[in-house]
């Protein structure tokens, strides 16, 4: 199944206060493995961004001026998303802003499939930090490269923490009837397997005149 790690960043908290999108991200994932299919933009949202939100992004109003405006690329923005789910860390904020750039050009929200890794962390982990980087924390993944808040680092990283949070990565223990060769690579799943074989008839009849000739041996020993 394919999915969309989507990802926001914008010049402000709230879309009542006039705040507008200024970068989009997105990575398509088939089947949790993501693809070379990416959609990435900065966008021009025709006003100034808040100091708080610059602080969070670092992109700058002389910047933003430059790039294309949301109805330039909502068309290619909505066709690569379409009929996929999405998966988004903390979604409300997102689909707002995001069915907000919608309403602006008079088009219907955004209907897609949804995934709240917000809410599958905090279901999971009941009273612990949830954010980002508590989660990157908690699973191991180098979030370094982290130092500000951009849509496709924030979109790699959500990928791995997502997979995560499905419990994909658990090391598991199975015991088949066949035998597939073990790998000793600590960063894949390793899977055990214990191998029956059962002896042919030949070997039967030859094991049945070993034991009639050891009790022979045996009783008049």
């Amino acid at each position: 199944m394919k999915e969309i790690i989507l990802d926001t960043e914008t010049t402000g908290l709230s879309t009542k206060e006039g705040h507008r999108i200024v970068e989009i991200g997105c990575i398509e994932l088939d089947d949790l493995v993501p693809t070379k299919n990416r959609f990435h933009c900065y966008l021009n949202p025709g006003r100034k961004v808040s100091e708080k939100a610059l602080e969070v992004h670092g992109y700058t109003d002389e910047f933003l001026s430059k790039q294309k405006s949301f109805d330039q690329i909502v068309d290619q923005f909505l066709n690569f998303i379409k009929e996929k789910r999405l998966i988004i860390h903390n979604a409300d904020f997102d689909l707002s802003h995001l069915n907000n750039e919608m309403k602006i050009l008079g088009k219907a929200k955004i209907k897609n499939e949804v995934v709240d890794t917000l809410i599958l962390a905090r279901n999971k982990f009941p009273g612990s930090p949830i954010s980002l980087d508590a989660l990157c924390k908690r699973y191991r993944i180098d979030n370094s490269k982290r130092s500000k808040h951009t849509a496709l680092i924030d979109c790699d990283l959500l990928a791995k923490v997502y997979i995560n949070l499905l419990d994909q990565k658990e090391p598991t223990l199975q015991f088949h009837n066949n035998d597939r060769e073990n790998k000793e690579n600590s960063n894949v799943k390793v899977q055990y397997f214990k191998k029956v074989i059962n002896p042919s008839e030949i070997e039967m009849e030859k094991h049945k005149i070993y034991l009639k000739k050891s009790l022979k041996k045996n009783f008049f020993n």
